[in-house]
């Protein structure tokens, strides 16, 4: 078989813990990268480009920062929603304020004041854990769209309270924000700056912080007793998750719906992306990745499925299946693999590189 790892010697401790050790993988993974940035925004219709693989992108690092403080650090959330619009409305605030600052800047700074409010909310898990955390991270859901709902400071006193994105450009003129940026350029730019983000996410739960965080998921007390300090490891996680989230939520309110609104980011938008770490895979990167692209395609296979089949289905029943759905999908992950489809992804992997012998 093509998947094997004989012959391939690691002559150090760096290249035996690399992120790919297999070259197999290494291979793989390149050309999936490179067919994804140089030949799916050729031939993808635009279709696919706007209501598929740019919100798909947009989950999956919402996604990527909920795995970081639930499935690494096993705290908790149910804010995922109202950190994400304190990242779209920062975003926009400093892109209004300071009009001539770089959009990747004004990104960086809404995710970094996305990360200070994660730290706030997230002194709660100091004393308390598990569902009473996950209600306190649920009242900051509530107080944050409450926040931005209330002062209409937020909107620049909007009167319909919901402002457009102001259009800003990345490197010279090309444009990624305003509604007349080209769905290709929009991809190639959420490619380039999700992959490196989750790039950083996978060598930081590799690092010392990373460790730490599964120290404190595993077991907190026998953490503190080995010199893990509880409180760096939760709020450092808290802060790092946060950044991701503001980040996902500045990139959906300019990138994808151009509108900064509360009632995009309300709880159905936190328990979404919980959905998303759950089916995917707890504690996985590539988790991350599947839960996302499961949940933004099951609707519309939801759509299309009774269509081929012949069967006309109100948009009424096709909400309530995909709940349905999602409901029986996340019991079934629950109580037959708990680590969701990246787990069955490397086992699919493991058995493949042991075929045809018995595992």
């Amino acid at each position: 078989m093509f998947y094997r790892e004989a012959g391939q010697f690691k002559t150090s401790y760096a290249a035996d813990q690399a992120i790919y050790p297999i070259r197999q993988d290494k291979i793989g993974i390149l050309i999936l990268f490179g067919f994804s940035l140089l030949a799916i925004p050729f031939i993808a219709p635009i279709y696919w480009l706007n209501s598929i693989l740019i919100p798909f992108l947009i989950f999956s690092l919402a996604a990527l920062g909920l795995n970081i403080l639930t499935g690494y650090c096993g705290q908790l959330s149910l804010g995922t929603g109202g950190f994400m619009a304190c990242g779209a409305f920062f975003s926009y605030k400093l892109a209004t304020a300071m009009p001539d600052t770089n959009i990747l800047i004004v990104f960086l700074l809404a995710g970094l004041g996305t990360a200070l409010v994660g730290v706030l909310f997230g002194l709660p898990s100091l004393r308390i854990k598990g569902f009473y955390l996950a209600v306190a991270t649920l009242a900051a859901q509530f107080f944050l769209i409450w926040m931005f709902n209330k002062f209409s400071w937020w909107t620049n006193h909007s009167p319909s309270g919901v402002i457009s994105a102001p259009p800003r450009a990345v490197f010279g003129d090309i444009d990624v924000t305003s509604a007349s940026a080209s769905p290709e350029a929009k991809y190639v730019f959420l490619l380039l700056l999700v992959s490196f983000l989750a790039l950083i996410a996978k060598n930081m739960v590799r690092s010392r912080i990373g460790r730490s965080w599964m120290a404190i998921r595993d077991m907190d007390i026998a953490a503190e007793i080995i010199g893990i300090r509880p409180m760096l490891a939760k709020l450092s996680a808290f802060a790092v998750s946060s950044f991701f989230i503001g980040v996902s939520g500045a990139l959906w309110a300019f990138t994808y719906s151009g509108s900064v609104e509360a009632l995009a980011f309300e709880i159905n938008r936190s328990f979404e992306v919980l959905f998303m770490i759950i089916i995917g895979g707890l504690g996985a990167i590539m988790g991350s990745f599947l839960g996302a692209a499961f949940i933004v395609l099951l609707p519309i296979a939801l759509d299309t499925i009774p269509l081929l089949l012949g069967l006309p289905l109100s948009v009424e029943t096709v909400a309530h299946l995909r709940l349905i759905i999602f409901g029986a999908l996340i019991i079934f992950f629950l109580i037959v693999e708990p680590h969701g489809l990246a787990r069955l992804w490397q086992i699919g992997k493991e058995k493949l590189r042991l075929w045809p012998f018995p595992y």
